[in-house]
C-alpha cells in the first residue's frame, strides 16, 4: 500500500474522508438499547458499553468480543461468584458446539492480558477453583456525557455502505502509513522477540494443528532475521492456552515483543490475525488480518514473516523463495507430520506417524520440498535413536534430502540433516561440517541447528567453538540455553565431574527427559559412583521406552559392578530381540566389553563396521564402556579404517 502515499495529499485526504464520512451518515442511524451510553469504571479502567471499547486511562486497549463479554458479565456482579455455567449460557447459544472450557480458559486469559492481571495475585478477576469467577474491584456506573455519540447502525444499500465503508478503510490506512507509523527508535530497540502459540477460533479442536504449524512456521522464517533473536518453538508452546499475562510472559522470556494470533480456516480459505505487542508498554505496534486461499498458505506466511521484519526494521532474507505454494492436501499433512515430530521426537510411534503424513504431502505434490526435508528429518530420528536399522534409514533418508534440496538449496533445516548423514553415516568429517555451518549461516536464529553443529564441535575436540556455539544459543534463546549443551563436550573430553554438575543441572531443568539422566548417570560411572550410576541408567531407560544406548548403558554398569548376572540378563533379552527389530551391534559389542569378553565385543564392532552404524563415529572415541578394550591393536585398526582421529 505504500506506493499510494505520494498521490494523496493533506486536503485530497481531508476531502475524501469529509466526503465519505458522510455517505455514512446518510446510511446510519442512532443505536438504541438500555446499554446505549453506559460508562462503567473500576480501578484506571473504563468500560464504554455503547461503543464496546475498553479503556486505559483514556486509551483504547485491544480486546476481542469473547473476553468482553466475560467482563461485562463479571463487572454487572462485582465481588459475587460468576459460576461457569453461567458465562457458558452469557458466551454460547445453546445449541453451539465447541470445548467451553478451553474456550472460556482463553477468554479469560485475554482479559488479564488486557488488565495486566495476574491469576496468582489477582487484582481484578479471582479464580474460584472448579466454580468460576469473581470480579473483586468496586465498580461505579456513570451516566454519559450529554451529546455523547452513539455507535452508528448502517441501513440503506448494503453495496453502497460497503462501498463507503471500503474507501474510509482505504483513506484511514493511507494517513495511518503516513503518519501514524511507530517511532522507528521504538522499534529499532526491539531485539529479541517470541511468537507465542497462535490460537485456533474455528471451535473444531482436529484444527490445532494448523495454529500450531503457523506457530512454527513463523518461528522459522523469523529466526532467518538478522540482528534479531527468535525465542525457539520448545520455549513458547508451554504457552500454548496461558492462563498467564502477556506482561509476565515477555519477563520470563526477557524479550523486548511479542507476536500473537489467531487461525481461522473455513472451506478453502484460511484467516490469520497478527499482532506485534512491545513487551515494555503492553503497546499494540501493529496489527493485519491476512485471508487467502489455503493452498498459497506457505506464501501468506512468507508474507506476514516479512510485514513482522519490516515493522521492527530487521534484515531478512527468506529461505523459502521458491516453491511458495502447493495444494491444501500436501500442506495439511506436512503440518501434521510436523506436529508429529514435536510432539515426541525420541518415541517411535510419533516418528512413524510423522513419516507417514510427510509421504502423504509427498503423494499429494511431488514438488513440495519442505515435505522431503521433514520425512528426511523423521528418517535421521529413527536411526539416531535405534528405531530403525541403518540400512533401512540412509537410503531413502539420503534420496529424500537430496531432493529437497534439488528443489529449494535454501531450507536451512535440509541443510542441518545432511550434515548429520555426512558424519554419522558417510563418515564424511569436512562435508558434516560445510552442511552444519551452512544450515546455521541460513537460519542464523535456529536453536536447533546451532545445537547440532554444537555437538558436532564437541565431538571433533573443539571446546572453544563448541562453547562460543552455547554463547550463541544463549543469545538467540536464553530458554533453550540448558546445562545439557556442554554435556557433549565433557562427555568426549571424559571431564566425568563437570558431566556430573551439568547433569545434576539438567535433571533439575528437565527431570522427565531421559538424556538428562543418561548423562548424569556416565559422570557417575566416570567417578566411580557406580550405585548412583545404576539408578541414573535405570531411569533413562524405563523413560526412553528401552532405547538400547541406556539399557547397554545398565548393562555395562552391572557388570563392572560385579553384577555379571543382571548384565548377562540383559544382554540375552537385547539378542532376542534383535531377531525381531534392530539393536545396534555396537552397543551389544559395550556390553561384552563390560564382561570382559573381548572377542565377543570384536565381532559385533565389526558388524556395527560392515552396517556402517552410525554409533561408532559418535562413541568410539571416548566411550567409557570401551575402556577395557581400549589398548587392544584391534580397535586401533578400527579408527584406521574410518579414518577417524585416535
Amino acid at each position: 500500500m505504500q506506493h499510494f502515499i505520494p498521490f494523496f495529499s493533506i486536503s485530497d485526504i481531508s476531502a475524501k474522508l469529509h466526503g465519505h464520512l458522510a455517505a455514512l451518515e446518510r446510511c446510519a442511524v442512532p443505536a438504541s438499547g438500555k446499554l446505549a451510553g453506559s460508562l462503567i469504571r473500576f480501578g484506571i479502567f473504563e468500560i464504554d458499553t455503547a461503543l464496546n471499547e475498553l479503556r486505559n486511562n483514556g486509551i483504547k486497549v485491544k480486546l476481542q468480543e469473547q473476553p468482553f463479554q466475560v467482563l461485562l458479565a463479571l463487572v454487572e456482579h462485582p465481588q459475587q461468584l460468576v459460576t461457569r455455567s453461567e458465562l457458558k449460557n452469557h458466551l454460547w447459544p445453546a445449541d453451539t458446539y465447541v470445548d467451553f472450557d478451553q474456550g472460556l480458559n482463553r477468554a479469560v486469559a485475554k482479559l488479564r492480558d488486557a488488565l495486566d492481571d495476574t491469576a496468582e495475585q489477582p487484582v481484578y478477576i479471582q479464580t474460584i477453583a472448579r466454580k468460576g469467577y469473581r470480579f473483586l474491584a468496586p465498580v461505579e456506573h456513570i451516566e454519559a456525557p450529554v451529546g455523547r455519540i452513539a455507535v452508528p447502525t448502517l441501513r440503506g444499500s448494503p453495496w453502497a455502505v460497503a462501498g463507503a465503508m471500503a474507501v474510509l478503510v482505504g483513506v484511514l490506512a493511507v494517513l495511518f502509513l503516513r503518519f501514524g507509523q511507530s517511532n522507528p527508535r521504538t522499534q529499532a530497540q526491539i531485539r529479541s522477540m517470541a511468537v507465542l502459540p497462535f490460537e485456533n477460533i474455528s471451535g473444531d479442536p482436529q484444527q490445532e494443528f494448523l495454529a500450531d504449524g503457523i506457530t512454527d512456521a513463523l518461528i522459522t522464517e523469523l529466526a532467518q532475521m538478522r540482528g534479531v533473536s527468535v525465542l525457539s518453538r520448545s520455549s513458547v508452546m508451554s504457552y500454548k492456552a496461558r492462563q498467564v499475562s502477556l506482561s509476565q510472559i515477555a519477563r520470563t522470556l526477557k524479550v523486548d515483543a511479542v507476536v500473537e494470533g489467531t487461525t481461522l480456516r473455513s472451506d478453502g480459505t484460511v484467516r490469520i490475525t497478527v499482532q506485534l505487542i512491545s513487551a515494555l508498554t503492553g503497546q499494540h505496534l501493529w496489527a493485519q488480518t491476512y485471508e487467502q486461499s489455503f493452498n498459497s498458505i506457505i506464501a501468506l506466511q512468507d508474507n506476514i514473516a516479512k510485514d513482522v521484519a519490516e515493522q521492527i526494521h530487521a534484515d531478512f532474507q527468506l529461505g523459502h523463495a521458491s516453491n511458495l505454494e502447493t495444494n491444501g492436501i500436501a500442506y495439511e499433512a506436512y503440518l501434521r507430520g510436523r506436529s508429529y515430530v514435536f510432539a515426541g521426537f525420541d518415541t517411535p510411534q510419533t516418528l512413524r506417524r510423522a513419516q507417514h503424513y510427510f509421504e502423504q504431502a509427498i503423494q499429494a505434490d511431488p514438488n513440495f520440498a519442505p515435505a522431503y526435508s521433514g520425512l528426511a528429518q523423521s528418517y535421521v530420528l529413527l536411526s539416531e535413536f535405534r528405531w530403525l536399522s541403518p540400512n533401512d534409514a540412509y537410503r531413502p533418508a539420503r534420496e529424500a534430502i537430496q531432493k529437497a534440496l534439488q528443489l529449494n538449496p535454501m531450507i536451512g533445516e535440509a541443510h542441518t540433516t545432511l550434515g548429520w548423514l555426512s558424519w554419522r553415516h558417510d563418515w564424511d568429517v569436512q562435508t558434516a561440517e560445510k552442511e552444519y555451518r551452512y544450515g546455521c549461516e541460513l537460519s542464523p536464529n535456529d536453536v536447533d541447528a546451532h545445537q547440532a553443529l554444537t555437538w558436532f564441535l564437541a565431538w571433533r575436540g573443539r571446546t572453544a567453538e563448541a562453547l562460543a556455539q552455547i554463547s550463541r544459543i544463549r543469545q538467540i534463546d536464553p530458554a533453550q540455553a540448558l546445562p545439557l549443551d556442554e554435556a557433549g563436550i565433557y562427555y568426549h573430553q571424559r571431564n566425568y565431574k563437570s558431566l556430573v554438575d551439568v547433569g545434576e543441572k539438567s535433571v533439575a531443568l528437565r527431570p522427565d527427559f531421559w538424556v538428562s539422566h543418561y548423562f548424569l548417570g556416565v559422570g557417575y560411572e566416570g567417578s566411580g559412583q557406580l550405585s548412583a550410576a545404576i539408578s541414573e541408567y535405570k531411569k533413562a531407560v524405563e523413560m526412553s521406552q528401552g532405547d538400547t544406548d541406556p539399557t547397554a548403558q545398565l548393562a555395562h554398569g552391572y557388570a563392572v559392578a560385579g553384577e555379571r548376572a543382571a548384565a548377562e540378563q540383559i544382554l540375552d533379552r537385547l539378542q532376542k530381540d534383535a531377531k525381531t527389530r534392530y539393536v545396534s551391534p555396537y552397543m551389544i559389542a559395550t556390553i561384552y566389553a563390560g564382561l570382559d569378553e573381548k572377542d565377543k565385543a570384536f565381532y559385533f564392532l565389526e558388524k556395527a563396521y560392515a552396517e556402517r552404524s552410525t554409533d561408532l563415529p559418535y562413541f568410539l572415541k571416548a566411550d567409557l564402556r570401551l575402556d577395557q578394550i581400549r589398548s587392544d591393536p584391534r580397535l586401533q585398526d578400527l579408527f584406521r579404517r574410518m579414518r577417524l582421529p585416535n
